[in-house]
């Protein structure tokens, strides 16, 4: 009798315990009195949560509602914070009639600054770092585990030790090549078996530690704007890591498009998203589809999860105070959730800006993902700016020599199809393309004339690192995103030093830094009025003008010295003063009935006054 009666106890007691209610873990993991973003849903992980009665003990508070998904090991809990809500603790009390958990949640103090969340524009320059292959910082976070990791410490696809230190080792170098925004590669936890490319998060809210941690993060957008250099974060909606979490314990049933078992393969056809002939299954293998089998695609249009995305980027916007986001695989994404998402985060942020990745080569379908596009559509897209595939298509063909600068003239020709060319991210290169000089073979002029076509055109320019100093993988995405010499290696040249460069090296980095200086000097390189002219003969012209500034750029992409009538650009038939030519210095005199000598592949820049 008494074994029984011990036996009923301990499964009395296991009930009990069982049936208990914890608290994992909330996230966000806090939030700010006094933020814009007033209505907020936390998504609370633990056990036994389906029967929680939830209380708010706490001034400034209002509990809205609690959503209690099928999977008992979530709730969704919403709060209203009011206008007198101040900084400090709240107690969140989940209570059963097996027991009680009380929780602090924090409401923290929002630290204004003029700096934080300034956005980005044609005025900028965006240099584009890869944490992994940039500089090793912090060799202490080298190795620490990931069970998932399938390769190799510094093989082509393992990690290579670049680090968040390494980035802000590197601030003053940035600075003083002239660059004013670094956009980083996704930083968050990646436990992947290819874990260093950052594409695949297992932890929306946790930087990886292989990279650092979130307080070295919020460093380092602290260290860049204290020296004038702004950050964009890479941020990914369209899907996550195979070893997230969720995966193992889905939140809701619609939390993904399709299962692990069975989903649609993504179909990477962008055409089809715009195309007004196209069959609905091909426009669903696009949004639906799964990237790749161990990326799982969230499905936005589960509410819960939509909202989730959206706190998430705001979260990260106001802990970090970084000034943009570049949206990786923007396309892919459900556009109407998209186009919530980016009218929330610019009306709580309306100095941010946001770039979409939108890799297509043809301008009518980059466009049509730009907001306020000519194009026919159910909402905008609220999206400023998208990148410029059409440009880089057209320069990465005049370095292979497949077209001549009559392509350049033509890709720009389109330019009408915008709702603002200015808003366009322009680049000969990025971390998944094979790099410009490695189309180029160390052919310096040409890679000059794409470097100059970059930066003095129209649109925001983005360098990849290392473009500066020519570097030339490609063919394999760990060479396209080789380690930076002098980064990691002490027994290799350091090419962040004029020593450590090679006599072509140097010749690439003084020409980059004087164009970004200027940039810098002269508004009318950088904002001014774009007009071109038909290249004659290998030679293209076109003027940039801002207010009374105007720089005519020219180019000879000849093997032979040219002599132009400069007063075919200028429409001034008598003017006394001279040009200056800007990449020299020197003053060019109008001699000969206005005639100018270019030389052979040469890049002229001058100053009409």
């Amino acid at each position: 009798m008494k074994r029984i009666l011990t036996i009923l106890l301990f499964i009395s007691f296991s009930t009990v315990f069982s049936q208990k209610i914890s608290i994992n873990k909330i996230e966000p993991p806090n939030w700010w009195a006094g933020h814009s973003y007033k209505n907020i849903q936390l998504m609370v992980y633990g056990n036994n949560l389906d029967s929680a009665k939830v209380e708010i003990v706490g001034e400034g508070v209002i509990l809205k509602n609690v959503i209690n998904p099928k999977n008992t090991n979530y709730a969704f809990v919403y709060l209203l914070l009011n206008e007198n809500v101040k900084p400090g603790l709240i107690t969140l009390k989940f209570s059963n009639k097996y027991g009680v958990q009380n929780v602090n949640y924090c409401l923290l103090k929002r630290e204004n600054t003029n700096q934080n969340n300034q956005g980005f524009s044609n005025e900028d320059v965006v240099y584009l770092i890869f944490p992994d292959r940039f500089v090793n910082g912090d060799t202490s976070n080298d190795f620490l585990a990931n069970e998932k990791e399938e390769f190799e410490f510094g093989s082509l696809n393992g990690r290579h030790g670049g680090d968040i230190a390494g980035i802000i080792s590197k601030l003053d170098y940035l600075k003083d090549l002239g660059v004013s925004t670094i956009w980083v590669t996704p930083l968050l936890e990646n436990n992947m078996y290819m874990s260093y490319h950052g594409y695949a998060a297992t932890n929306f809210y946790k930087i990886d530690p292989r990279h650092g941690d979130n307080e070295l993060y919020k460093e380092l957008v602290k260290k860049a704007h204290e020296k004038g250099i702004k950050v964009i974060m890479d941020h990914v909606a369209n899907h996550i890591g195979i070893n997230h979490e969720w995966v193992t314990q889905l939140p809701t049933e619609t939390w993904f498009n399709g299962t692990i078992e069975k989903h649609l393969p993504a179909e990477h056809n962008k055409t089809a998203y715009v195309d007004i002939h196209a069959d609905e299954y091909s426009k669903q293998k696009g949004t639906l589809g799964w990237f790749e089998n161990y990326m799982p695609d969230l499905n936005q249009t589960d509410s819960l999860l939509a909202r989730y995305i959206i706190q998430n980027t705001i979260w990260w916007i106001e802990y970090s105070g970084i000034d943009g986001i570049r949206e990786d695989t923007y396309p892919y994404s459900n556009q109407k959730f998209m186009s919530i998402w980016a009218k929330e985060v610019l009306t709580h942020y309306p100095n941010f800006n946001i770039v979409g990745e939108v890799w297509k080569g043809e301008p009518a379908i980059i466009a049509a993902f730009q907001k306020n596009s000519y194009f026919p559509k159910e909402y905008d897209s609220n999206l400023p700016v998208v990148t410029d595939f059409a440009f880089r298509d057209a320069v990465i063909d005049y370095l292979l020599g497949k077209s001549d600068l009559s392509a350049i003239y033509e890709t720009f020709g389109k330019d009408f199809v915008y709702s603002n060319p200015n808003n366009l991210l322009v680049f000969i290169d990025n971390h998944d393309v094979d790099r410009g000089m490695y189309a180029a073979e160390w052919n310096i002029h040409k890679f000059k004339v794409a470097l100059t076509l970059t930066l003095t055109t129209r649109g925001i320019p983005q360098l990849f690192y290392g473009t500066e100093i020519g570097m030339d993988g490609g063919g394999h995405h760990g060479r396209i995103r080789s380690p930076f010499p002098g980064g990691f290696n002490d027994n290799e040249p350091d090419c962040f030093t004029v020593d450590g460069r090679n006599e072509e090296q140097n010749e690439i980095y003084n020409f980059t830094k004087l164009l970004l200086k200027l940039r810098n000097d002269y508004h009318a390189l950088s904002i001014g009025k774009l007009t071109q002219f038909q290249p004659k003969e290998n030679v293209y012209t076109y003027i940039k003008s801002y207010k009374e500034q105007k720089v005519l750029v020219i180019i000879n992409d000849n093997n032979f010295e040219k002599e132009i009538n400069i007063n075919t650009y200028t429409n001034e038939s008598d003017i006394k003063v001279e040009y200056i030519n800007l990449l020299t210095g020197e003053e060019v005199t109008k001699k000969d009935k206005n005639k100018l000598k270019l030389e052979n592949n040469s890049i002229t820049i001058l100053q009409l006054k």
